[in-house]
């Protein structure tokens, strides 16, 4: 049942964080567009400005679960590279439960009234011509929660994989690889 669980987790993980990418793209163009229509009409907005801004956040906090999701977050593959598989996973499930998990979960919480007051109140930027704040409050909160969930997916992955339940993902592709040269 619980692999069933990160199953779901990771189809909605993988989902958002295929889409967040086509956030850069309108990033690029905004910001391009900005530039061109500065450089040649003299004018400019903060609302561009802070477009930008917004649509880079987003993408970095959606795409986080996505990164831990694929593996891709940071480590020191310095030292762990001379660790056996075993050690490596036993690394993962310890940390992942007593430092990433409580952080998101703390940051969830935290971000959550963060967010609710932006939103109650309409915030809105400070700078000449910005924005409403709280959709970019509501990027760190949701952001958060999708880390939260895609963290105790891993951890349920690599106890599954730790105890047998489960092989590993990196191996068969490792395996398939092998097989192709």
């Amino acid at each position: 049942m619980l692999l069933a669980i990160t199953r779901v987790i990771d189809a909605v993980t993988g989902a958002i964080g295929r889409s967040v990418s086509w956030l850069l793209l309108a990033a690029v163009l905004i910001s391009a567009g900005n530039a061109v229509v500065r450089k040649m009409f003299d004018i400019s907005s903060n609302a561009w400005l802070e477009l930008q801004w917004y649509l880079f956040g987003t993408v970095f906090m959606l795409a986080a679960a996505y990164a831990l999701l694929k593996n891709e977050h940071i480590r020191i593959d310095i030292v762990s590279s001379s660790w056996s598989k075993k050690t490596r996973d036993w690394i993962d499930l310890i940390l992942h439960t007593i430092f990433l998990v409580p952080f998101a979960f703390l940051l969830s919480w935290l971000a959550w009234p963060w967010f609710w007051n932006s939103y109650k109140i309409g915030e809105i930027s400070s700078s000449a011509g910005g924005l409403i704040v709280w959709p970019a409050k509501a990027a760190v909160l949701v952001g958060f929660l999708l880390l939260s969930a895609q963290a105790i997916s891993e951890i349920i992955k690599r106890a599954a994989v730790i105890f047998g339940y489960l092989e590993d993902a990196a191996d068969a592709k490792d395996a398939n690889e092998m097989t192709e040269h």
